[in-house]
């Protein structure tokens, strides 16, 4: 499908983890805007997902990466299991009730998501972050009660 004129003139927002500002947002989660992930938004991912896995291969205790959580906190996970733990506290929090949101309320919480692990604060692999943005490129996201 050919990108009108229109298309073709809007800027894209590129993500480095810091300045988003909210003509940015509204551009993205309400408009055409494509959104992509800058070179020093990049080198952030790549840096703290370097320390996360020195940390692991170190087998150094981490909350939540190495340990349990909460009251689990001391508790020792194998690294055959940290996967598993990673995956299942996601679907803890993976459920919800009410009338779904407004998409571009959704779009923009996925831009604000996307943005903020550019930070390079979370340990999370670059491609989690792309993903997020191929998806608010090809107008994909969840239904969020």
């Amino acid at each position: 499908m050919a990108m009108t004129e229109t298309e073709l003139a809007v800027k894209a927002v590129s993500l480095d983890g810091e300045g988003l500002s909210l003509e940015q947002v509204v551009a993205v989660s309400r408009g055409p805007a494509p959104v992509e992930l800058d070179v020093l938004g990049k080198a952030k991912l790549i840096r703290s997902r370097g320390i996360i896995e020195k940390i692991v291969g170190e087998d150094q205790p981490v909350y939540g990466v190495t340990t349990g959580f909460g009251k689990f906190s001391d508790v020792s996970v194998s690294p055959e299991d940290r996967n598993a733990l990673q995956r299942n506290i996601i679907m803890s929090h993976a459920g919800g009730v009410g009338e779904p949101l407004p998409s571009d309320l959704v779009r923009a919480m996925m831009l604000l998501r996307a943005n903020s692990l550019a930070k390079g604060y979370s340990g999370v692999r670059r491609e989690v972050v792309q993903l997020l943005l191929d998806m608010l490129n090809n107008a994909i996201h969840p239904v969020v009660p």
